[in-house]
């Protein structure tokens, strides 16, 4: 009868054998993305399962700890002068590591996550912060992100409807952001001698959308509520998600476009 003990030493020299193929992944995951932020143990038990064609899942734990070794040693040499340029956009590694942990995402990232839902979209659905000079009415959808005091909201215009729509993960409403905005939408009405739309006007409040059990998420569940509501998606995610998501969006920004599935973190 093999022991335990005999097991395991097998168990971990395969894993270690294989191991040989880690740090050329890591070393190119760590170039690509500046860090190990976006990473995900499953991320590299996929490519293992992939390079070796079998099935590593019972030895994870072996895995992370062998991952482990080679992280702390490429972690300690940043790449400080990683960024990511998208259009007029510009990420650097401080900007990008606003979505690690429990940090505030800051305006940067919420501005080329913008401009990525509207190239997805084909400018079917446009982000405010993310360009000037739109004209509203084109569009089916405006997404307003709002960075308030120390929180981040959002404003939704659904043109066809003509509704202002507020989503906020901790169920606050800013209602001088909304009238500010519906006189906006007044002015280039006018402006534009769209008479259909100088009047009509509703403001939703959705309560029964994702909410945050924390202060730090804000800016991860507008982004997700942007990404949501700009391809027509129920909002099924929960704080329990944002670990996640912040990978995903981390590397969809690094990437240059968003990934082709909502919510696909979860099987992550």
């Amino acid at each position: 009868m093999i022991s335990t003990a005999s097991v395991d030493f097998w168990c971990h020299a395969l894993v270690t054998e294989r191991a040989f193929y880690l740090p050329e992944f890591l070393e190119q995951f760590y170039g690509k993305y500046g860090s190990f932020t976006p990473l995900s143990d499953t991320d590299v038990l996929d490519h293992l399962n992939k390079t070796f064609q079998s099935d590593l899942n019972d030895r994870m734990k072996l895995i992370t700890a062998e991952v482990a070794k080679y992280r702390a040693g490429l972690a300690c040499a940043p790449v400080h002068f990683f960024q990511v340029t998208y259009n007029k956009h510009t990420l650097t590694l401080d900007d990008l590591s606003t979505l690690d942990d429990q940090n505030w995402v800051n305006d940067q990232v919420i501005n080329m996550y913008g401009e990525l839902i509207m190239e997805a979209t084909n400018h079917k659905v446009k982000a405010l912060m993310a360009s000037t000079g739109v004209d509203l009415f084109s569009k089916t959808l405006i997404l307003i992100p709002l960075h308030l005091e120390i929180h981040w909201s959002l404003i939704t215009l659904d043109v066809s409807k003509q509704s202002i729509n507020i989503f906020d993960s901790q169920g606050i409403l800013f209602k001088f952001a909304v009238d500010n905005i519906l006189k906006y939408i007044l002015a280039e009405a006018k402006e534009k001698k769209q008479a259909v739309f100088q009047k009509g006007w509703k403001m939703v409040i959705n309560r029964t959308i994702p909410q945050q059990k924390n202060d730090n998420d804000c800016g991860v569940f507008v982004l997700e509520y942007c990404k949501c509501l700009a391809f027509m998606k129920p909002l099924l995610f929960t704080q329990e998600d944002m670990p996640r998501v912040r990978k995903r969006i981390y590397r969809e920004l690094c990437d240059c476009r968003l990934s082709g599935c909502l919510h696909q973190d979860k099987a992550s």
